[in-house]
């Protein structure tokens, strides 16, 4: 009557294995806005780039509602109806997106969207952290599939936009769907995971209140620049929504008898500290503006060549996941696993810092944005893991879909629409200072110069200005990471004099205790003869 697996009993190993790749691979990237296509989706609907910004948002927000309501999902109806139909569904909502013109309308399905994709993981999820023997070791190789398949996803939108269209990449991930869910049609077993749990203790209002709270700060976030944040009244009015719908959301789960979120896991140093490096990984993250605004901007990329520059960190990213199984496997201690990670990060921003020139080679790339790669999965990986550790199944659930749309979305979209206003204050600042020394009859004398010269200048220097700021905070994440204790023994001045080959203030006094101690001893014998 129950199967824990997910397919027939006839289907082979390998090919069991093949179909949890396969199924990874269609379902994961999908989304109802692909990053690199936002701009042909805009100048095709002819509506402003903040909804798809919006849409972009919404995606994590629906994946991070679903999350702690999987688990009963998963347990409540037979795997291959849940799996087939899922499918089906997201293939139905992609071809919706393909066909429409309407920017709600592609918000409002990217919600959807993420909402469904998330039942999906579950169902590959534990079957690989159980074939993999451990957390660490199936985060290592999990998050690395997943951060290269969206790098591949998102060229291959941008590819699919200039050749043909972008609907068209939109279309053929529903036609993949509708594919691999007639595979899983043909050979999952037809049978429940385990006792079947009734849905009716699912508390959909708090879900409402969470999509709620959510999608709002997505607005702010999305539309802050374009309405001049606190000038608008919308801004003011989606604000006040996020945080009344936040504050409803945190008094119903105190009240009920089987809250939805469980908000007594942020008590936990691991969780607080964990909450502290997503804010932290979410900072560097949000310099992908700035590395558009100087690569479309300044460089004149067009959307191909910039997303070739994603899949430059790819090798990092592989790197940073043989790195974390072999770290897992001898486990060896997170805190400076972590802190490579930081470090890289740091190391992409001083690069960026001194390339801030006109004259920036397509070559030049390479090692930042393989520094980058590495940076950000092994982030992912290492710090994912520290903030869920030991954590009871029934509060990691809740907790993932929590984490997760910090991690995705609040963090990055804060910071990147902190960057974007402080980079056209800068900019502003820059053409200001530039003015001073330039008038006609400086234009004139030099006809190399123009008012576009001008202009990029000033946006290089805007952007130079952000990552002198990003990489001072980094020093000061890097000094975090390297004396906080991770769960380890504090670590000293004497362990730090000590790492570097020195002798710890205690070593030293017992060598001198010892040394007395031999003099007196010698003194002794010595007036014994």
């Amino acid at each position: 009557m129950y199967n824990q697996g997910l397919f027939s009993n006839w289907v082979p190993k390998p090919l069991q294995l093949f179909m949890l790749f396969l199924i990874t691979l269609i379902a994961m990237p999908v989304s109802g806005v692909y990053t690199g296509s936002l701009s042909y989706m805009v100048g095709d609907t002819g509506a402003l780039s903040e909804y798809y910004m919006w849409a972009n948002y919404a995606t994590t927000v629906g994946m991070g509602a679903a999350m702690p309501i999987v688990l009963r999902a998963k347990m409540r109806f037979k795997v291959r109806d849940k799996v087939v139909a899922l499918l089906v569904l997201m293939g139905v909502l992609s071809f919706i997106n393909a066909t429409t013109s309407n920017p709600m309308v592609i918000v409002f399905i990217s919600l959807i969207l993420g909402f469904f994709k998330t039942f999906i993981t579950i169902e590959v999820f534990l079957p690989l952290m159980m074939l993999m023997g451990g957390r660490g070791i199936f985060y290592g190789v999990f998050y690395t599939f997943i951060l290269v398949i969206t790098q591949v996803a998102n060229y291959y939108a941008v590819e699919f936009s200039i050749i043909y269209n972008w609907r068209q990449f939109l279309i053929f991930v529903a036609i993949l769907c509708f594919i691999v869910a007639l595979i899983c049609w043909a050979l999952m077993h037809n049978k429940y995971f385990a006792l079947k749990m009734p849905l009716h203790y699912i508390d959909w209002l708090s879900i409402l209140l969470f999509i709620s709270t959510f999608m709002f700060s997505a607005y702010v976030f999305s539309f802050g620049k374009q309405q001049d944040w606190l000038n608008s009244q919308n801004i003011i009015n989606a604000s006040i929504a996020a945080f009344v719908s936040f504050a409803l959301m945190v008094i119903r789960q105190a009240t009920l008898k089987r809250p939805y979120l469980s908000f007594k896991i942020f008590t936990r140093n691991n969780v607080q500290v964990g909450l502290f490096l997503l804010l932290c990984l979410g900072m560097f993250l949000a310099t992908t503006s700035l590395q558009n605004i100087f690569s479309v901007g300044v460089l004149g990329y067009d959307q191909l060549t910039n997303a070739k520059l994603n899949m430059m960190m790819i090798p990092g990213m592989l790197l940073a996941g043989i790195l974390a199984v072999y770290w897992f496997k001898k486990e060896k201690k997170l805190k400076f696993f972590i802190f490579a990670g930081f470090s890289s990060m740091v190391a992409y921003c001083i690069i960026m810092y001194f390339s801030m020139v006109l004259e920036f080679s397509y070559e030049s790339w390479y090692l930042p944005m393989f520094l980058k790669g590495f940076g950000m999965c092994s982030l992912y990986i290492s710090v994912w893991y520290y903030a869920l550790d030991k954590l009871e199944i029934n509060d990691m659930l809740p907790a993932i879909g929590l984490f997760l749309v910090w991690r995705s979305f609040v963090t990055v979209g804060l910071f990147s629409a902190l960057f974007s206003w402080t980079q056209y204050q800068f900019q502003i600042e820059s053409l200001g200072d530039l003015a001073v020394y330039m008038d006609g009859m400086t234009l004139n004398a030099q006809p190399n110069l123009s008012l576009k010269t001008i202009q990029l200048n000033a946006m290089i220097v805007a952007n130079k200005k952000l990552f002198g700021y990003i990489v001072l905070a980094g020093f000061g994440i890097l000094i975090f990471v390297m004396t906080h204790h991770f769960g380890y023994p504090k670590f000293t001045l004497d362990k730090l004099v000590r790492l570097f080959g020195g002798k710890s203030v205690v070593a030293r006094r017992r060598l001198r205790e010892r040394k007395k101690l031999a003099e007196s001893l010698k003194d002794g014998v010595g007036s014994a003869i």
